[in-house]
Formats: structure tokens, sequence, C-alpha cells
């Protein structure tokens, strides 16, 4: 049996968090979760993530500085950013893919999901996994 594929959600909204944790689970995926930028930089710190799913719009720490953050532990862990492009703007460039959180399909997040954790086989080349501690978040 395939290990399952571990994809760490982070939302500040408990009932958009809870749907993504059941719609990936019941899809075969381990899901790890965090409420705030900064749970989720200490969960990808300490856990083997193959893949990080956002919200854009949080407090204190936006999608986009959180993907930034999280690119300095591992770039090659594919981060996927869900939100609103108008309130994005053109802060997105370090996401591995951005989608409108309204306009998209569970089965189109599914299916990007799929495609995106399957190109992760590890660390590329020269690059180095930081510890949490090394780690200077602003």
């Amino acid at each position: 049996m395939r290990p399952k594929k571990i994809i760490l959600c982070v939302d500040d909204n408990e009932q958009d968090l809870s749907v993504l944790k059941f719609m990936l689970a019941t899809n075969g995926y381990r899901v790890v979760s965090a409420c705030n930028g900064q749970e989720a930089i200490g969960i990808f710190a300490d856990t083997a993530v193959d893949l990080v799913l956002t919200d854009f719009s949080m407090p204190m720490m936006n999608g986009d500085q959180l993907v930034r953050s999280l690119k300095q532990i591992a770039s090659h862990v594919p981060m996927i950013v869900l939100g609103d492009p108008q309130k994005m703007g053109d802060h997105m460039q370090a996401a591995d893919a951005v989608l409108v959180k309204k306009n998209c399909s569970p089965q189109e997040l599914l299916d990007r999901i799929k495609v995106m954790s399957a190109r992760k086989r590890g660390p590329r080349k020269g690059s180095t996994r930081m510890q949490h501690a090394d780690l200077a978040v602003a």
C-alpha cells in the first residue's frame, strides 16, 4: 500500500478548514491543519509535508507571506494559495499555483493537488531543509 500524501491546510476560517480537511481525507490524503501562519510554520518545520494548501486572507500573515516563509524552509514543496484575485493583487509570485477560491470546484482543486503532489520527489539538488529555530519570521 502506498503511503498517504500529507497536505498542510492553513485557513483562519474554521468552517472552510473543516470542509477542506474532510474533502482531502475522504480522497485518501493525510491532512494536518493550522489556523494561522505561525502555527503552519511550526508544523511545516516538524512534519514531512508533501503539499501546502493555504488561504490568502488571514490575519497577521497572509498566504503570500506564509508561502515565502515556508519556501525558505523547503523550496521543493508545492504550495497552492486559494483567494480572491482582487485582494491578492500582484503579491502571489512565491506560490506554485493560485486558485480563485469562489470559482474553484472541489474536483478542480483535487485534480490540481493530485498533479502537484505527484511532482514532489524530494529536495532539489543543492537545497537544504532549514530547522525551525533557524527561520527568522518577520
